[in-house]
This record gives C-alpha cells, sequence and structure tokens, in this order.
C-alpha cells in the first residue's frame, strides 16, 4: 500500500504540473501599442523592418520546449490526455524502480569485509546482527545463508541460490509495468491518427470537396499524436534501459557476493567444525 500510494503522489503532482503549464501557455499575448508618427509613409516604411526583426527574434527564442507544448495544446484533449496519462504512470513505475535500486545497492566490499571479520573470529552472531542492520538484497542473502551455517556447505548453496532468485525477483518487480506503458504510448498516438484521418475524411464527405482548409484540421491532430505517442515511448524506454542496467549490476554483486560468502563459510566450517 505505501508503494501504491507514493505511486499516486507522484502522478498527482506530475498531472497538476503539466496541467498548470498548459493553463500557462494558453494565455493569449497582448500585442504591444504601435508608435504615432506625422508621415503615415515614414511609419509603414520603418515599420516593416522590426515586425521581420521581432518575429525573427521569436522565432529564435522559441526552443524546443515552447515548440512541443504548443503542440500539445493544438492536439485534441481526449488522445493528448490518455498519452500524458501514459507518461506520468510510466514516469512513476520508472522513479519507484530508481529509488528502490538506488538503496539495494550498496558497498559490498565493504560488508564482505565485515562477515568475514566477525566468521574468522567465530562470531557467527555478530555476522548475522551485521547482515541484519544492511540493507539490500546482498545482505539479506548473506543472512539467509549464515542462518544454515551449520548444516553444511551444500545447505548453505541452495540457500543462497533460491533467495538470490527471489530477491532477483524483487528487483525486477514493476518493469512489466513499464514496457506496458512504453508499448501503449505509440499505440494511442497511432490510435488518434486512424481517427484523426476518419475525421478528415468525414469533413470531405460533408463538403463534397477536398481541399487544404478542410482536410489540415484532422490531418494536425492526427500527427501531432503520432509524435507525442513517440516522444512518450522514447522517454520511458531511456529510462527502462537505465533501470535494466541498475539490475544487471546489481545482480552480478549478487553472484559474486555469494561465491566469496560461500569461501568464507568453507574456511569457518575448516576452522571452527573440525
Amino acid at each position: 500500500m505505501k508503494k501504491l500510494f507514493a505511486i499516486l503522489a507522484v502522478m498527482g503532482a506530475m498531472t497538476f504540473g503539466l496541467s498548470q503549464s498548459a493553463l500557462a501557455d494558453d494565455a493569449a499575448k497582448e500585442p504591444a501599442a504601435t508608435e504615432q508618427s506625422v508621415d503615415k509613409a515614414a511609419v509603414t516604411a520603418q515599420a516593416q523592418v522590426p515586425n521581420q526583426s521581432t518575429v525573427q527574434v521569436d522565432e529564435e527564442g522559441e526552443g524546443i520546449h515552447k515548440a512541443l507544448k504548443t503542440k500539445f495544446i493544438e492536439g485534441t484533449a481526449s488522445f493528448m490526455s490518455l498519452v500524458s496519462i501514459a507518461l506520468v504512470i510510466g514516469l512513476a513505475f520508472c522513479i519507484e524502480r530508481i529509488i528502490y535500486l538506488s538503496l539495494a545497492d550498496i558497498n559490498t566490499e565493504k560488508l564482505l569485509k565485515k562477515v568475514e571479520s566477525a566468521l574468522e573470529k567465530g562470531d557467527v552472531e555478530a555476522a548475522k546482527a551485521i547482515c541484519r542492520s544492511t540493507r539490500g538484497p546482498v545482505a539479506s542473502i548473506f543472512y539467509q545463508g549464515l542462518m544454515r551455517i551449520d548444516q553444511g556447505i551444500d545447505v548453505v548453496e541452495k540457500s543462497v541460490v533460491s533467495y538470490g532468485g527471489v530477491q532477483a525477483g524483487y528487483l525486477e518487480k514493476g518493469c512489466s509495468w513499464i514496457t506496458l506503458f512504453i508499448a501503449m504510448a505509440p499505440s494511442l498516438g497511432f490510435l488518434g491518427t486512424v481517427i484523426g484521418m476518419v475525421q478528415a475524411f468525414d469533413k470531405i464527405q460533408k463538403v463534397g470537396d477536398i481541399s487544404p482548409t478542410v482536410v489540415a484540421g484532422g490531418m494536425k491532430v492526427a500527427l501531432i499524436t503520432t509524435i507525442f505517442g513517440l516522444i512518450v515511448a522514447l522517454i520511458l524506454q531511456l529510462f527502462y534501459n537505465y533501470i535494466l542496467a541498475k539490475i544487471e549490476s546489481i545482480t552480478s554483486n549478487m553472484e559474486d557476493s555469494s561465491i566469496s560468502l560461500l569461501d568464507m563459510v568453507i574456511k569457518y566450517n575448516l576452522k571452527y567444525k573440525k
């Protein structure tokens, strides 16, 4: 439940931010008052050059971010809202996974030194306490192995392998939802494209003439939804690849640390279980 509430909180915050930015961009800009002059010919001749330069400055100053927001507002609310919801929910799952994996990634070398030092002294309980006080899947695997240290190396190895699979499942939890929204975003965009084309053909049928003004509205909506669906899929794909790389790194640390733990258990049994 805590994870669900965290995801809903992130979704609400991001949705509020998107709505505020959309409202801010909807506000119309008032044109500046023109200066009066005695000679009308001079005013007409001089007014054209500043207007052209102003347009050029506005076009240069308007970045990709503003252009995307403008096009987002121009698209239909039905499909653009679905694409934005897919982005918000997908990012919520990505952020949750990144936070979880960041907390799961610890300094395994430091943990190995502490556990090895405790086992060399023959203090298994101290080694267990170290693992209990350390977060992350590596410490949990160590604790499960140390719980069965008196049952032989084979039992310890089986418990480490089994619990390692459980921890790997925890690391990959929620990734299927991210892939779902990666696939849904362009699909929603293509759906908007098809519906926009249908609307354009409906207008052509009603008017009975294929003119640019009749077709432009539906075609524009169709293309905008496709563009934003692909953009959302690309953003989520970048986060997903980062999450996969993080999972692979933690899994490699788990495997290496498990081998080191088995070596420490063998040394302990040879030294104290003769």
